[in-house]
């Protein structure tokens, strides 16, 4: 019998998605899109599975993209932060230096030119709230932003050999301490509930101003992420320059 020429034909590089890796449900939603494949949960261990299958269905490198605390207090809500390298429970993590080098570009040829920063991005295992907190991490990292998946993302891209970025949006800047109705609601899987903020909001409702002033950051916020995805997709800066395959 003749043996059958057929063999098993890897995909190419570039026809392998990017995962972006979120924390929240409205992040993945900014995030998805051609050639994406998003993995969010606010919670970490759902994230590294999450994370995990999708790197067993390959890709062609992670971002983190969402948003992010302020740590540096020169930058308002809505700047936006092209890492160079996360500091975290991992250690410090490098971006890949290409890559960032052209999601930076794209965003800035449009109308968030004036909102980009580059530098080092911190990560955190537990929401960071208060203006102390986040002094006192900008001063030993000397970080703009800090948030809690990147670290996760990056430690992921190093495992498995393929490119990593960073594009956050500040949503809380370095002088604001967010109110506990803030974090109130948020689900393990990344999607938020309305009930318990409103329960806060009964128990203390001094926060309500606080959780206004949050809610016009969160409106920066997205609106800087919506832009970005949107140069990052046009210019096809979304895919990294030398993709490998995980």
């Amino acid at each position: 019998m003749a043996r059958s020429s057929a063999s098993f034909v890897e995909p190419a590089r570039d026809a392998l998605p990017v995962i972006v890796v979120t924390g929240m449900a409205f992040e993945a939603k900014i995030a998805r899109g051609e050639g994406v494949d998003v993995v969010y949960a606010a919670r970490a261990d759902l994230l590294e599975r999450a994370l995990s299958a999708a790197l067993a269905r390959g890709c062609s490198g992670i971002v983190s993209f969402g948003t992010a605390g302020g740590l540096a207090p020169d930058l308002d809500a809505g700047a936006l932060i092209v890492a160079e390298a996360v500091d975290g429970p991992f250690g410090r993590l490098p971006t890949d230096r290409l890559w960032a080098d052209r999601l930076a570009a794209a965003c800035a040829a449009g109308p968030l030119q004036s909102r980009v920063r580059r530098g080092p991005m911190a990560a955190v295992a537990a929401p960071l709230v208060t203006a102390q907190d986040k002094r006192a991490l900008h001063q030993s990292t000397g970080a703009l932003a800090v948030d809690m998946e990147s670290h996760i993302a990056g430690a992921a891209a190093a495992a498995h050999g393929v490119p990593f970025a960073v594009c956050r949006a500040i949503v809380d800047p370095a002088w604001r301490t967010l109110p506990s109705a803030a974090t109130a609601g948020l689900r393990d899987d990344g999607t938020t509930a309305l009930g318990p903020i409103l329960r806060e909001l009964l128990r203390q409702p001094s926060q309500l101003g606080a959780l206004i002033q949050l809610a016009g950051d969160a409106k920066a916020a997205r609106a800087s992420l919506v832009e970005a995805r949107r140069a990052m997709q046009s210019a096809g800066a979304l895919r990294p320059a030398h993709p490998q395959r995980a």
